[in-house]
């Protein structure tokens, strides 16, 4: 009839240390041994992780595989009507959340454009950059010489010697 599996994940194999990462091992074998039909019960629903929108995402994937899932703390169960209901109230909170939230910073940009504050990267010195490939080329200098001297950060000089050598293998 029914057979009941008890998989052994622990509390700090679905968590990560910060709670914050959504690559997880627990995470990974839980799903890699349900199937459609089976069941997820949890303690709390904050074991499946830290932010709203995580949670949500891991239980839709369960939904879409046909895995029902249960929360004994929340008592919150995918398998009745109340339950999938919501589900459903807490995706419509979490929409209108990330929505409130990219409302607030194209607000906030725009404000700082009417202050008249340059949005984005700095962009970069040319005659900086020039002088850190002349040194960068006579091979005199260390990188941190290099750095040090020109004020260029790290990334963008080996950014710069990259784009250079994919132009010569262009040509």
């Amino acid at each position: 009839m029914f057979e009941t599996y008890r998989l052994n994940v622990h509390a700090d194999l679905l968590l990560s240390k910060t709670g914050t990462i959504t690559d997880r091992k627990g995470l990974h074998q839980l799903f890699d041994v349900i199937r459609k039909g089976d069941t997820v019960v949890v303690e709390s629903i904050s074991l499946l992780g830290r932010k709203t929108l995580d949670i949500l995402n891991i239980i839709q994937q369960l939904e879409e595989m046909g895995v029902q899932f249960i929360s004994l703390k929340e008592n919150m169960d995918t398998r009745t009507s109340t339950g999938k209901a919501m589900f459903q109230m807490m995706c419509v909170i979490a929409e209108l959340e990330r929505n409130l939230i990219a409302e607030r910073v194209r607000e906030g940009l725009e404000a700082s454009k009417r202050r008249g504050k340059t949005l984005g990267r700095p962009k970069l010195d040319k005659e900086k950059l020039a002088v850190a490939l002349r040194m960068y080329d006579s091979k005199e200098y260390s990188i941190k010489e290099i750095v040090s001297a020109t004020g260029i950060s790290q990334g963008s000089l080996y950014r710069a010697v990259n784009r250079r050598k994919l132009e010569e293998i262009k040509k």
